[in-house]
């Protein structure tokens, strides 16, 4: 049989010039929430925020402390500790080897933060520099992208990205060229993926927890805070624990490391995924135990059972949706929300974008699944005709 070419044929997000539009949309989008939130009236009203001076957005500590935290977690990562696990096997039939040590990783990072906090170290100089943070990270993962990309050039083809092979500079920058890039046996896409933006993003928080009892001379934080604390830590230890099933992923197994993964684990998971806690610091919300109550319900409904192999399922959850699974996480991205309270629209960002994330994943889910099973593919469709909102879409 002849043999399929390798170079990527369907271009995804606009193409070149949708990744082109994308490199500076998403760094100014990360911005433009930070400063929104920062606001007495945090409005779409009152749009544009105050743009700050260059000279404010640069701090070289800040930067030198964003390289400490993620050189912090590389050496975590490199510890003899936790299984070591085969991935799925790639193109040419070889199977790369994992260490599962994320979650020994949390432990360690929550022992040392915890020393500091004794020796009474100021996590409020994460919330006063956050802005600056944010675009040390940025700083960063531009700086990795265009490392990536220049490694990827030297690549095999058998290890280049099946979706980051265009022939196009700016699209396979964008999406990753190189599928595993690694130095020695560290894989620099699988330590990213789950390492210092998800811990990081833990840590933001328990920041801005702090950083709400300080600024309004709090004996303790408020309800709000502490259901947004809770849930996503609980999501983060979640993730940390069954970090194993991110091998299975689309981000693994498919996508490339380029621009779009390393700023969406350095600077939007943990810059974005954090604006709740950050908008509750200048925008406190007081809400009843009832309410904290129901939304703490609402939260748990996220917990679908689940299941893995190459079956289609058509039974449980299954049977009314292709995707229960990305209708929990909708339901649990609401619940992180509201409590926030409905002065402004701007803690729901993370909702909408959520949803719009899962859409576009899911219909690219949609073209894989269609390629992989065929026919087998379209009577499952006939079967369950709801995507992932039942009786809707």
């Amino acid at each position: 049989m002849e043999k399929p070419s390798s170079k990527t044929k369907e271009l995804e997000f606009g193409g070149r010039f949708g990744t082109f539009m994308l490199i500076f949309l998403l760094p100014a989008t990360v911005l433009y929430l930070l400063l929104m939130c920062k606001q007495d009236d945090p409005s779409l009203m009152n749009f544009p925020p105050p743009l700050p001076t260059i000279e404010s957005l640069w701090e070289a500590k800040v930067f030198g402390v964003f390289l400490l935290w993620f050189f912090f977690q590389a050496l975590f990562y490199l510890l003899p500790i936790g299984k070591v696990v085969e991935g799925l096997p790639l193109s040419n039939g070889r199977k790369l080897q994992y260490r599962i040590n994320g979650f020994y990783a949390f432990v360690l990072t929550t022992a040392a933060i915890g020393t500091l906090l004794y020796f009474q170290f100021e996590l409020h100089y994460l919330y006063d520099h956050f802005i600056q943070f944010a675009v040390s990270a940025a700083a960063f993962s531009m700086v990795l992208s265009i490392y990536l990309y220049i490694r990827s050039l030297k690549a095999p083809e058998e290890d280049l990205a099946p979706g980051g092979n265009s022939g196009y500079l700016v699209y396979d920058f964008f999406t990753g060229h190189e599928l595993n890039p690694r130095i020695g046996s560290f894989d620099l896409k699988y330590f990213c993926e789950l390492r210092p933006g998800l811990i990081g993003w833990v840590v933001i928080n328990l920041a801005m927890l702090l950083a709400e009892m300080k600024i309004h001379n709090q004996s303790m934080p408020s309800l709000s805070m502490i259901l947004v604390n809770s849930f996503q830590l609980l999501y983060v230890v979640d993730a940390l624990w069954n970090e194993e099933a991110v091998l299975t992923t689309m981000d693994i197994i498919h996508d490339g490391f380029g621009f779009m993964l390393a700023f969406g684990d350095l600077v939007w998971v943990p810059f974005v995924y954090s604006l709740q806690a950050f908008y509750l610091v200048g925008h406190p919300i007081a809400i009843s135990w009832p309410v904290a109550a129901a939304i703490t319900i609402l939260n748990y409904l996220k917990v679908i059972p689940t299941a893995t192999g190459k079956g289609l399922l058509v039974t449980g959850w299954w049977g009314f949706v292709r995707h229960p699974n990305y209708l929990g996480d909708i339901i649990m991205a609401l619940a992180w929300s509201l409590p926030c309270g409905f002065n402004h629209i701007l803690p729901y960002f993370y909702v909408i974008y959520f949803i719009c994330l899962l859409v576009h994943r899911e219909a690219r889910d949609e073209h894989h699944c269609k390629k992989k099973y065929g026919l087998a593919w379209e009577r499952y469709c006939q079967r369950v005709p709801y995507r992932i909102f039942p009786y809707i879409y």
